[in-house]
């Protein structure tokens, strides 16, 4: 029997190969900021867009060696960008860790993922942000950024030191998982923030717990008929509702986490129209699923915030599609098969999210004329990049001189969700059997392949 490690080491030489020479993407329609074209992409070895266009002449270019990728019939983007990521560790990693997280995050066309704070311990400190950092370095298969917690312990009592991890690089602070609750406090969060060098975020998880506590699903018919406490839509929209007027009083940037409700979007759209320093952001499940699904009583279906209405699920789209929501991200959240499948009233909230995120948009709002495929990218691109105060490098236009992180992706592709066969350490999709268009064929960091014809590189 073959050596692993062998086979191993020689994929490794293959794909640093690969970069040496440089690569050349032909044949596909090129879709970033700027526009829409058919056009090659030559990659030079130096990790940067050599040339794009027709025609290419890859002597000139020093390319004469250059590996030639396919892209016939598919979309050549800017790598897409996830703002909102678990990755379990520290603390979890039976769940999750750092390098299997990456790993489906690159199979999902993802060059960068912001994993949040709720970590055991949380990523309330320089020492914490610095393990996860060096855990994307040496393992990740996308480049890996750290969110930091609002409040120490993500316990919502005393500010975390926000101003040492944004000297490491952090531009985004949540306490996600909790919202901050202590109205004078996030005030005062907000405050330091704006002081910050970045300039920095704060992303909040709008969750009244006073409102929400016993919930286990939204608060409607449905947990009616199963006798499952529900959790109210207000519960979501006060927390929005607060956060607005603190934004306003004190001209800090707010990113609101996850909406699930159409009181909550309408809230964002006003906020926006006004002019206040507010973006927002939705998940695959928030705009695909509704809390009909609980009929099952599968914990796979429960979240936080928990799956709506129709009425909310349209509210979602309709904020997507207008731009009152900014971004589409995962919530990608790994559990164990033994703790996900407790009774629901006692297993966790979550789901995974970074494989399947593209073809759902794909298939729920491109398919149906929501949204067009360059506006789902700028919603899974260049958007969350600039949210995460990241676009000086990922979700740049496809141009000589960039970064070459890119994803080429079939729009046409259909294929069956099968948990077995995802990359993350857990298996809670809630999207098991379903079929959907979109696959991602190559997914490019820094010009190395990280995914080549739909497999990890390593």
């Amino acid at each position: 029997m073959a050596d692993p490690t062998d086979e191993n080491a020689n994929t490794n030489e293959t794909r640093k190969a690969d970069v040496a020479q440089g690569l050349v993407i032909r044949g596909g329609r090129v879709i970033d900021r700027t526009g829409e074209r058919e056009a090659d992409v030559a990659v030079a070895a130096d990790g940067t867009i050599a040339a794009v266009g027709t025609d290419l002449d890859l002597g000139a270019l020093g390319l004469e060696g250059a590996r030639v990728l396919d892209a016939t019939g598919c979309v050549v983007a800017p790598g897409l960008v996830d703002i909102h990521t678990h990755l379990r560790e520290p603390g979890r990693e039976e769940a999750e860790t750092v390098e299997s997280g990456s790993r489906a995050a690159a199979l999902g066309g993802y060059t960068a993922v912001l994993a949040m704070p709720n970590t055991e311990p949380a990523i309330d400190s320089a020492a914490v942000v610095r393990q996860i950092l060096d855990a994307g370095t040496e393992a990740g298969l996308c480049d890996v950024r750290v969110s930091g917690s609002i409040t120490v312990g993500r316990e919502g009592k005393a500010l975390s030191p926000m101003g040492e991890m944004a000297a490491l690089g952090v531009r985004v602070f949540t306490d996600d998982g909790s919202g901050v609750q202590d109205d004078r406090l996030m005030r005062r969060a907000l405050e330091y923030a704006s002081g910050l060098p970045g300039p920095v975020t704060l992303a909040q998880h709008c969750e009244v717990e006073a409102l929400s506590e016993g919930g286990h699903m939204h608060e409607g018919e449905w947990s009616s008929r199963l006798g499952i406490p529900g959790i109210p839509p207000e519960a979501e929209e006060l927390m929005v509702f607060r956060d607005i007027a603190l934004a306003r009083l004190t001209g800090a940037k707010v990113h609101f986490q996850h909406l699930s409700t159409a009181g909550a979007v309408e809230l964002v759209r006003q906020a926006k129209a006004k002019g206040l320093p507010v973006t927002s952001e939705a998940t695959p499940h928030h705009f695909t699923l509704t809390h009909a699904e609980v009929a099952s009583y599968d914990p796979v279906f429960k979240v936080n915030p928990p799956l709506r209405g129709d009425a909310d699920v349209a509210a979602v789209k309709a904020g997507l599609a207008d731009g009152t929501i900014d971004a589409i991200a995962t919530d990608h959240a790994p559990h164990t098969q033994e703790v996900k499948e407790a009774p629901f009233d006692h297993a966790p909230c979550g789901m995974l999210g970074l494989e399947t995120a593209l073809a759902l948009a794909v298939t729920e709002l491109v398919e149906p004329g929501v949204l067009t495929l360059p506006e789902v990218l700028a919603a899974m691109s260049w958007r969350p990049a600039e949210i995460a105060g990241i676009d000086d490098v990922h979700g740049r236009p496809v141009a000589a001189g960039e970064p070459a992180h890119l994803v080429v992706f079939d729009p046409a592709e259909e294929w069956t969700v099968d948990p077995a066969r995802l990359a993350s350490r857990s298996r809670n999709t809630p999207y098991a059997g379903r079929t959907v268009r979109g696959k991602v064929r190559h997914t490019l960091l820094c010009g190395e392949p990280t995914v080549l014809d739909g497999e990890a590189q390593r």
